[in-house]
C-alpha cells in the first residue's frame, strides 16, 4: 500500500503577502541599481556638509560651557581672596554649589596638595580621603592662568564617586595663605545632556577629546571603557580641524577656541547607502501602494483576533501573578476556538488557586490560634502550682490570716487572667495582675525582695497579651532573687521606646545573681520539655506569634549585678482589638 506524500501548502493570506513583499523588494533592487550612482555623490556632499555644521555649532557650545566653567572659577577665586573668615567663605560656597546644578564641589588646596577646605553643598566630606584624583600638582603648578584636567572619579564624599572634570587656579588669601588653589569639580550632567542629544545622520554622533587625543566625553562611555566599543582616537588626533573621509566614516574636527578640547563628529558611509535606498522606495512607493494595503488589512485582522487576545491573556496572567487575591477574569469571546478554550481553562485555573489560597490563609490563622492557645496554657499551670505550694507553706506554718489575704490577691489575680477569654487586656490590667503576683510572693519571701511599678499614665490603656509580665517577675525571684543572701530588688518599669514611638518598651529588672550571655540566649531557647524557664520562652513566642518577629523579648544580665528582660510589643489602643 503506497503511503500518500503530504503536499507542502500555504493559505492564499500568507501566498499574498510573500508575493508583495517579493515583488516589492525586486522593484526597490531595480531603482537601486539604477539611481544609487545618481545620489551618492550628492548625498556625500551633503552629509559632509551637515556633519561640519553640526560639529561647528557643537564646538560653539562647548566653548561657551568653557567659558562658563572660567567664568564660575573666576568668581569663586575672587570670593576665596576677598573673603575675611573660613566660615563665612564655606557658607558662601555651600550656597554656590546649592544653585549651580553642575558643580559638585569647590576645593583649596596648600601647594602640596593638602585640602585646606572643601565644599559639596549638603555632601558629607569623608573624614579619610585615601586618593584625590581631583589634584594634579603638576598639571596645576604648571598653568599659567589656569589649568583644566582629565575626566575623573569624585571620591571625596560619602555614598557618591560622580564623574567630573577639574577646573583650578592659584591665587593667594587673607585666610588660608599664599600660592594656594582653588579647583571646581564640574559635573558633566550638563554638556554631557549636550552631547548625547547631538546626532549626526543615524547612528553618528559626537564626542570630546583633549589636546592629546584622550576622551574627555563620549556619549558611549561606558561601552568603551568596558571594552565592548573602540573609537579610533589616535587617527582623530592625527587629522586637523576639518572634513575627512577615512575607511567609510566620516571625520570632522573643530578644536575649542582655547586649544584645550576637540569636538568630533563620526558620521558613517554606511547610512547613506540606506538614505539612497529610502529615496528609491518613496519614488516608487505608488506602484506597490495597493499590495501595501491588501497586506496591512490582513495584518490588522489577524492582529485583532489573534495577537490582541494573546496580549490580553498574557496581561491577565501577569496580573494573576501580583495580585492573586483580588484577581478576576472572565474569558471566551475569542474568536479563535483554541485561543477560547486557553482562556476558559486560565479562568477556572485562576478561580481554583484563588480558592486554594483562600483555603491556606484560613487553615493558617486557626493554626495560630491554636498555637497562642497551647502556650498560654502552658503558662497558667505552671504559675498556679507555684501560688499554691507558696499558700500551702503558710498554711503549714499558721499563717492563716497572711494565706487568704493570698488567695485574694490570687482571685483577683485569676479574675485578670480569665478577662472574659480576651487575649489581649490595657498595660494597666496586666500591672495589676503583676502586683497581685507580686503581693502574693512576698508573704512567701517576707523581707527578702521589694518591689517598685513605674508606668507611664499616658500607657495605661494601650492593649498587651495577658499574663506577660508575671512570667517574668516569677523568673526574677525564683532564679535571681532566691539564692540571695541580701534584700532583692525588683522594679517593673513600662514606657513608650525611644527608638520608635509606635513601640512600647516593658522592662522588669532585678538585682540578682544574674546570668552570663550564654544563660540568657538558652532561655529563649529552651525547648517545651526543658524544665525552667519555660515561661519566659513562652512569653517571647506569644509576642512573635501575635505580633510578628520585631516584639519579643531580650534579656540583659550581668553576673553578681541583675538580670533586665525587656518585652517590645506595638502602642495597641482598644479598636484595634480585632485586628488580633
Amino acid at each position: 500500500m503506497k503511503t500518500e506524500r503530504r503536499r507542502f501548502s500555504v493559505s492564499l493570506s500568507a501566498l499574498s503577502i510573500i508575493a508583495i513583499t517579493a515583488a516589492a523588494a525586486a522593484a526597490v533592487s531595480v531603482c537601486i541599481a539604477i539611481f544609487a550612482t545618481v545620489y551618492s555623490e550628492a548625498l556625500l556632499r551633503e552629509t559632509k556638509l551637515g556633519a561640519e555644521q553640526t560639529v561647528q555649532q557643537t564646538a560653539l557650545s562647548v566653548n561657551n560651557y568653557l567659558d562658563s566653567m572660567r567664568d564660575k572659577l573666576s568668581f569663586i577665586s575672587s570670593a576665596v581672596s576677598e573673603s575675611t573668615s573660613a566660615d563665612e567663605l564655606e557658607d558662601e560656597i555651600s550656597v554656590i554649589t546649592r544653585m549651580q546644578k553642575d558643580i559638585y564641589a569647590v576645593s583649596v588646596y596648600d601647594g602640596e596638595g593638602n585640602i585646606i577646605s572643601c565644599t559639596g553643598g549638603d555632601k558629607e566630606l569623608k573624614a579619610t580621603v585615601y586618593q584625590n584624583l581631583s589634584f594634579d600638582k603638576e598639571l596645576f603648578g604648571n598653568a599659567e592662568d589656569f589649568a583644566l584636567s582629565s575626566p575623573h572619579v569624585q571620591t571625596m564624599f560619602n555614598g557618591e564617586y560622580p564623574w567630573v572634570v577639574t577646573l583650578a587656579s592659584k591665587t593667594d588669601s587673607h585666610v588660608f595663605g599664599q600660592g594656594i588653589y582653588v579647583a571646581i569639580d564640574f559635573e558633566f550632567s550638563e554638556i554631557a545632556k549636550y552631547i548625547d542629544n547631538v546626532g549626526i545622520g543615524g547612528h553618528g554622533y559626537c564626542f570630546i577629546t583633549d589636546s592629546g587625543g584622550n576622551i574627555i566625553y563620549h556619549p558611549q562611555q561606558q561601552m568603551i571603557f568596558s571594552g565592548l566599543k573602540t573609537e579610533n582616537t589616535e587617527l582623530v588626533k592625527s587629522l586637523v580641524d576639518g572634513v575627512h573621509y577615512k575607511d567609510n566614516i566620516i571625520y570632522t574636527l573643530n578644536t575649542t577656541s582655547d586649544k584645550l578640547w576637540r569636538v568630533a563628529g563620526v558620521t558613517f558611509t554606511d547610512e547613506l547607502a540606506i538614505e539612497r535606498r529610502t529615496q528609491i522606495v518613496v519614488s516608487i512607493a505608488f506602484s506597490f501602494f495597493c499590495c501595501a494595503v491588501i497586506a496591512i488589512v490582513v495584518l490588522l485582522i489577524y492582529s485583532k483576533i489573534v495577537n490582541e487576545p494573546v496580549r490580553s491573556l498574557m496581561r491577565a496572567m501577569k496580573a494573576f501573578e501580583r495580585h492573586a487575591d483580588n484577581f478576576s477574569y472572565t474569558g471566551g469571546t475569542e474568536t479563535v476556538s483554541e485561543l477560547r478554550v486557553l482562556s476558559h481553562s486560565f479562568e477556572h485555573m485562576a478561580k481554583t488557586i484563588q480558592n486554594l489560597m483562600e483555603q491556606v490563609h484560613r487553615e493558617e490563622k486557626e493554626l495560630r490560634k491554636t498555637e497562642l492557645k497551647a502556650l498560654q496554657a502552658q503558662i497558667n499551670p505552671h504559675f498556679l502550682y507555684n501560688t499554691l505550694d507558696s499558700i500551702q507553706w503558710m498554711c503549714e506554718q499558721g499563717k492563716t490570716k497572711d494565706a487568704a489575704e493570698m488567695v485574694r490577691a490570687l482571685a483577683r489575680l485569676f479574675r485578670i487572667s480569665i478577662s472574659k477569654g480576651r487575649e489581649l487586656i490595657t498595660i494597666k490590667e496586666e500591672l495589676q495582675h503583676a502586683e497581685n503576683y507580686l503581693i502574693i510572693q512576698s508573704y512567701r519571701y517576707r523581707n527578702q525582695f521589694s518591689y517598685r511599678i513605674e508606668a507611664d499614665p499616658k500607657l495605661d490603656g494601650c492593649l498587651c497579651n495577658k499574663i506577660t509580665v508575671q512570667p517574668l517577675i516569677e523568673n526574677a525571684i525564683y532564679h535571681g532573687l532566691d539564692r540571695m543572701v541580701d534584700e532583692g530588688k525588683i522594679l517593673v518599669t513600662v514606657n513608650q521606646a525611644e527608638d520608635d514611638e509606635n513601640d512600647i518598651l516593658i522592662t522588669v529588672g532585678d538585682n540578682g545573681v544574674g546570668m552570663t550571655k550564654e544563660q540568657c540566649e538558652k532561655i529563649l531557647k529552651k525547648e517545651r520539655s526543658d524544665s525552667g524557664g519555660i515561661g519566659v520562652k513562652n512569653v517571647n513566642d506569644r509576642l512573635k506569634i501575635y505580633f510578628g518577629e520585631k516584639y519579643g523579648l531580650t534579656i540583659e544580665s550581668e553576673l553578681d549585678v541583675g538580670t533586665k528582660v525587656t518585652a517590645r510589643i506595638p502602642k495597641l489602643f482598644k479598636e484595634a482589638e480585632n485586628e488580633f
